[in-house]
């Protein structure tokens, strides 16, 4: 499986974005999917997944209530809304993929975009 993240950039605090996250030739169905992020001289850390039935959602309590992430109906693009940002979103985002089920641990995915900026400023 093939990623290709997309949608970061500059924004205000307080401000939204959505990240995108395509698939070249294949669905993600079979494959949970999910967000991590890296800030600056910090570890990748998780943000959220999704299943691979896309029945349940998962979040980091950093970004609850504040990001959402979905899928299209075809399952061949994966998204994160990100609304009300904070400077401490600021990171790389990455999309990644693992088949069977969800997982808060990047170290349990198999594939990975290659990661697109975001840029919140005070």
């Amino acid at each position: 499986v093939q990623l290709q993240a997309s949608g970061g950039g500059a924004v205000q605090a307080g401000g939204s974005l959505r990240l995108s996250c395509a698939t070249s030739g294949r669905s993600f169905r079979g494959y949970a999917v999910g967000w991590f992020r890296q800030a600056p001289g910090k570890e990748r850390e998780f943000v959220a997944a999704i299943t691979r039935t896309g029945a349940a959602t998962h979040y980091a309590e950093s970004v609850k209530g504040r990001f959402t992430i979905s899928t299209d109906n075809a399952k061949s693009t994966l998204y994160l809304q990100m609304n009300s940002l904070k400077p401490e979103d600021t990171a790389v985002y990455y999309c990644a993929a693992r088949p069977g089920g969800s997982s808060l641990f990047s170290s349990a995915y198999d594939y990975w975009g290659q990661g697109t900026l975001v840029t919140v400023s005070s």
